[in-house]
């Protein structure tokens, strides 16, 4: 475990600044600096943190909320798809606590080491997942316990944070051409949502879903034609 949580600190300090800024503006919504820490510790998904405090600042769509931090998160199958052979011969509570400290960063440094060693197993994952979950748990509940104490942030500029995150997110997620069809519908989605008034969260879902459907039908037929 000592050999993960080394390596991925160069990454935690990237989730320690976009956990700081998060806890910033949660707190500029009320949320109290224990809570943004809890929800960090139990949710762990900053994606879908960022959509419930924006939704619970409007006071509104709270069904809309969770379906879209889901929909934010469906990558998670995936990735938890691909941990199967480090996951093997693991007790299910030990499962389940793994996949819970799992995040993007510790996952892909994860997979790029355990490409060179095949020694890279649970240990490693277990190891970086602690420091990260921790980290990002930390940095939330002290940008909020901060962020209680400044009037007003929107004269910083750091509600944009979120935006720019996102922007670092997608940048990540590119695999290619093959993307900009899915990535298309998925934003025309999303737009037309918008423009009929309806609450950003289903603009997500909805952006989400139809992405996700056509990714889905591009893979079919591309297999039925490498099938012929």
């Amino acid at each position: 475990m000592k050999k993960g949580a080394v390596a991925i600190l160069p990454l935690a300090i990237g989730v320690a600044i976009y956990g700081f800024a998060f806890g910033l503006l949660a707190a500029q919504i009320g949320f109290p600096w224990w809570g943004v820490g809890l929800m960090s510790a139990a949710v762990h998904a900053g994606s879908s943190q960022i959509v419930a405090v924006e939704q619970f600042s409007n006071s509104s769509a709270i069904l809309g909320a969770a379906l879209a931090g889901a929909a934010l998160n469906l990558r998670y199958i995936g990735i938890i798809a691909s941990l199967s052979e480090v996951l093997a011969g693991m007790s299910i509570g030990l499962k389940l606590l793994t996949i819970h400290i799992t995040g993007d960063e510790n996952w892909a440094l994860t997979m790029s080491e355990r490409a060179k060693s095949n020694e890279i197993g649970a240990s490693f994952l277990i190891g970086s997942g602690l420091v990260i979950i921790s980290v990002w748990t930390a940095s939330t509940a002290g940008g909020a316990l901060v962020g209680a104490g400044i009037p007003n942030l929107q004269q910083f500029g750091l509600s944009f944070a979120f935006t720019a995150a996102f922007i670092a997110m997608a940048r990540g997620l590119w695999r290619g051409n093959s993307n900009i069809v899915p990535w298309f519908i998925a934003f025309v989605a999303t737009t037309a949502v918008i423009w009929l008034g309806l609450p950003k969260a289903y603009a997500i879902v909805a952006g989400a879903l139809c992405g996700l459907i056509a990714s889905n039908f591009l893979i079919i037929k591309k297999g039925d034609k490498n099938a012929k």
